[in-house]
């Protein structure tokens, strides 16, 4: 395993890549986050939500070894960081100076599936009222259009992390989390569109919708199998305990209807909400399921199924010595070689309070 820094900088935070994406173009490899400003913290996120956050992305031309960063440059309403209300106070939130009908409805079918495409999906919060959008790059994310418009789905909230699967030149499926009745982010839907983003219809809902207070199912990562079959892994809490872990359903049709496959994840700490999954396939059809591990000591893992997803590895440790449990939310790709190179956000100051840096591991299963 090689590890790579993609950003770094003293007294900043840098984080989420699972919020925003990662795609590749042969050996090329472009990877989103956001960085906001550095505030000490004894739980949470070490984030200063006095202060501006700003999207931005790195390239990588020789699979993931060294790294470029670049700015974001698609529309951001207001000048104001996507994906990240919840981490701002009043005066620098996404939702303060945009609405769910501020993004415009794509006068012409997008096209999806052109070469050099990539889809990112963005939102405001995370409460109710909060709402999603999307962008799409037709030339390796050096220029973004949008942002294009999600409808809600009869939802009172829908917070959208990049997940699609691409069926076509106008159709893609979007997995994306929705609120549960109670007003609460926590169930995840699968929605289709068929006219390259004009519009969309709800398929179905994924595992259904957890009932108790404090449970969820959020930040869906999804998998296509040449066979057809779909596979989405689901982060899951439970309110009651505390304790988290994640899940996999598996659809045979084209996810208007899911059955629950098993549990390769279960955490054993309580509190920590867990973390997001991403799911990749091999060449081989091995499947990777890579996710960040806040039990402690704090770390990357991953596990590889032989099956597809029917039974899961033990804990393959990509990255080791996390200061604390403020990392995670990996992102990855699988180039032509079966190397994989996993990009997540870290911080490794034996105190906890230091910088959160961007970092990726490239490693072959």
């Amino acid at each position: 395993m090689r590890h790579a820094t993609i950003f770094r900088a003293p007294g900043r935070f840098a984080g989420w890549p699972a919020n925003y994406g990662m795609w590749h173009f042969g050996d090329e490899i472009v990877v989103g986050f956001t960085v906001g400003a550095h505030r000490t913290a004894q739980r949470g996120h070490a984030i200063d939500k006095r202060q501006p956050v700003v999207n931005m992305q790195a390239r990588s031309l020789d699979r993931g070894l060294t790294w470029r960063v670049e700015a974001f440059t698609g529309a951001r309403p207001g000048g104001r960081g996507l994906s990240a209300d919840e981490h701002m106070d009043e005066g620098s939130r996404l939702a303060e100076v945009m609405s769910a009908t501020t993004a415009a409805v794509p006068e012409a079918p997008l096209n999806f599936s052109q070469p050099d495409s990539a889809l990112m999906l963005a939102r405001t919060g995370l409460a109710r009222g909060v709402f999603s959008f999307f962008y799409l790059s037709g030339d390796r994310c050096r220029t973004w259009a949008g942002p294009y418009r999600l409808p809600q789905f009869g939802s009172t909230g829908i917070a959208a992390r990049t997940n699609t699967i691409i069926l076509g030149a106008h159709s893609a499926l979007f997995f994306l989390t929705a609120n549960k009745a109670d007003g609460k982010e926590g169930r995840v839907i699968c929605v289709r569109s068929d006219d390259g983003g004009h519009s969309f219809q709800l398929v179905s809902e994924v595992g259904g919708e957890p009932s108790e207070t404090g449970d969820f199912a959020i930040m869906p990562a999804s998998l296509q199998l040449p066979s057809g079959r779909i596979l989405c892994a689901c982060r899951c809490r439970q309110g009651a305990s505390g304790l988290s872990w994640i899940d996999l359903n598996a659809s045979d049709d084209q996810g208007r209807s899911w059955r629950f496959v098993n549990r390769p994840v279960a955490f054993q700490r309580a509190g920590h909400s867990g973390n997001p999954p991403c799911l990749k396939q091999l060449s081989d059809g091995r499947l990777l399921l890579i996710y960040g591990n806040r039990d402690g000591p704090y770390r990357i893992g991953a596990r590889i199924s032989e099956d597809e997803g029917g039974s899961w590895s033990g804990e393959i440790v990509l990255r080791a010595g996390g200061a604390n449990g403020d990392m995670g939310y990996p992102r990855a790709v699988v180039l032509d070689d079966d190397s994989v190179v996993t990009a997540y956000y870290i911080n490794e100051r034996p105190d906890g309070d230091g910088e959160r840096f961007i970092e990726a591991t490239v490693w072959r299963p």
